[in-house]
């Protein structure tokens, strides 16, 4: 076993900034942290099954691959989910057998920047196959666990990135939010997950934010303040962005040093069809409760939106967008069809579903896009953050294959139904575009943790971290109630 050069104690405590700062101060090397965060891996990957892959060269030596030493991380380890972004040389198997052994020739331009931010991309974590349901979980590929409860979800789609932070293993990991992949499982597993507005993260060479309308990246960690710095460091558009990008006045690593002024926030537990089950909701109040105290004005109001039409929009554009991307493989592989020894049963429908989905279609789907972000947009005129639960339903237990990709649902429309009215609140923040994040305040009756989300107007950002960062103080820095997983590097003795 390697040295360590820290406990395990002071490993869990010490966040990427304050990790970065030991490098500075010369207390430890970046080879050292990532020579420990293997190890922590080692360690809870076995009750986990989070980790995809541990680069041991890029542990060996930080410099490998790029990394600038001297920037804002200098060179703390961080783990790449093993979908979007593309790295030089390495593995990219998107979850699925489909993709078992394909090597990306070259890095993204996010996976430029992250390295230019001096983090060391030391692994790539666990997602469902194509990024597309809730959980990654197909005995085939890896059963990501919830560390609180191996019993659990860990949901998805950014499924192992959540669990090895919330386990401790690293302080933070990239993640990607089409309808809730980053604040769900940060939700569930005790974490930040901060999903930004359109045009902050490039996925350039592959589609625009204008063409994939509803998937954007981000991290997540535990502290306000390295999903801060993330941010700052790793947005911008690449060069010929068929969008515009844009950046905020100040930075958010010092924007989040003072309290937001005192907002106006409303509080929702239903949206249409899709209501938050009672134990959610009275979390959902008494976090609110916390946010009065702080001294913000709390209503209950909602959005003028038609729920059912945007959200039936929404399951056109998913269906519509995988499909073009299994499409994507399909004609790579000179394949008509997608085989279903190697593509899980629900995609295989996805993809039957909405390969010939005309230009027509589309257009009507981006038409209610329109209308949605429009009615957002006003009710934020008049407010400034919405409160609600992250999901509408409880975590769901490992082998609750209805809301799976395993599914043997024959309805593709009935598969989509089952997911929103478990995680009815994160979607319509994508279809508009506007920022979200995911606190763990609260608590499932499990014993789970629980998020409370946040959402604001388009490039409001910097808003949410604040208040974010004015809770996390008022916490004393004791999210979760200062309570750490069942499975944790805490537990791994010195």
């Amino acid at each position: 076993m390697t040295n360590l050069v820290m406990t395990w104690k002071e490993w869990a405590q010490a966040d990427a900034m304050a990790l970065s700062q030991g490098v500075v101060n010369g207390e430890f090397s970046p080879r050292e942290l990532a020579q420990q965060a293997r190890e922590a891996i080692r360690a809870l990957n076995p009750s986990l099954d989070a980790a995809r892959e541990v680069f041991d060269d890029a542990v060996d030596d930080p410099l490998i691959d790029g990394m600038n030493p001297l920037g804002a991380f200098k060179g703390v380890p961080f783990l790449m989910k093993d979908l979007g972004p593309t790295m030089k040389g390495r593995l990219q198997e998107m979850g699925t057998r489909f993709m078992q052994g394909k090597r990306s020739n070259a890095d993204s331009f996010l996976t430029q920047k992250i390295r230019a931010a001096g983090l060391n991309i030391i692994g790539r974590t666990s997602t469902p196959e194509f990024g597309v349901c809730s959980s990654a979980e197909n005995p085939a590929i890896c059963i990501t666990r919830n560390p609180w409860d191996t019993a659990y979800s860990s949901c998805g789609s950014s499924a192992g990135s959540t669990v090895l932070v919330a386990a401790g293993a690293v302080p933070m990991a990239h993640a990607t939010d089409g309808g809730g992949s980053i604040r769900i499982p940060a939700g569930f597993n005790g974490n930040i997950g901060m999903k930004c507005s359109r045009g902050v993260f490039s996925i350039a060479p592959a589609l625009s934010d204008l063409t994939g309308l509803v998937s954007t990246q981000g991290c997540i960690s535990r502290t306000v303040r390295d999903t801060a710095a993330w941010i700052d460091h790793c947005r911008g558009g690449a060069p010929g962005e068929f969008m515009p990008f844009w950046q905020p006045e100040t930075c958010y690593s010092d924007l989040i040093k003072a309290d937001p002024p005192r907002l106006r926030i409303a509080l929702s537990t239903r949206w249409g069809p899709y209501a938050a089950e009672a134990g959610l909701c009275q979390e959902l109040e008494r976090s609110a409760k916390h946010l009065q105290d702080l001294g913000h004005h709390i209503d209950w109001a909602l959005p003028d939106v038609d729920y059912e039409m945007a959200f039936e929009a929404q399951t056109f554009c998913y269906i519509s967008n995988f499909a073009q991307v299994i499409s994507g493989h399909l004609k790579a592989r000179q394949l008509k069809e997608p085989p279903a020894d190697y593509i899980e049963p629900i995609n295989r429908l996805i993809w039957e579903t909405g390969k010939d989905f005309s230009y027509s279609d589309r257009f009507a789907m981006q038409e209610v896009f329109n209308t949605t972000a429009r009615r957002f947009g006003a009710f934020f005129e008049s407010w400034d953050i919405i409160l609600t639960p992250i999901t509408a339903q409880e975590t769901p237990l490992i082998g609750q294959r209805d809301l799976l990709t395993t599914s043997t649902e024959t309805d593709v429309y009935a598969w989509f139904h089952r997911l929103w009215k478990a995680f009815a609140f994160t979607p319509l923040s994508n279809l508009c575009g506007i920022p979200a994040i995911s606190m763990p305040m609260a608590q499932q009756t499990s014993g789970l943790p629980f998020g409370i989300q946040a959402q604001a107007k388009q490039a409001n950002d910097g808003l949410l971290l604040q208040l974010a960062a004015q809770i996390e103080r008022s916490l004393a820095g004791r999210w979760n109630q200062g309570q750490k997983p069942k499975v944790h590097v805490q537990n791994l003795g010195r």
